[in-house]
């Protein structure tokens, strides 16, 4: 079946089309793509763990680790104003 994996750099997006058997997981796909395993995975921008099962279509999105706190960065960005 046809998938795609993804991850997404500060700069760039990196997007991988692969054709890979049925019953492939989230993470079998990220192995499969040649990529370091991945904590936080999601498909289509909904979380899923890494044994979720892979339909036909599916986007595996490599999600990357936050650099700051959200709510830091708002009160960061409050107190220039």
């Amino acid at each position: 079946m046809a998938i795609e994996v993804a991850r997404a750099f500060p700069d760039r997006q990196e997007v991988l089309a692969l054709t890979v058997p049925l019953g492939t997981t989230a993470a079998q796909a990220v192995a499969l793509a040649g990529w370091p395993p991945a904590t936080a995975l999601g498909v289509f921008s909904r979380r899923v763990d890494a044994d979720h099962v892979l339909a036909e279509g599916d986007r595996v999105e490599i999600y990357r680790e936050l650099t700051l706190d959200p709510k830091e960065a708002r009160r960061r960005r409050a107190s220039r104003r």
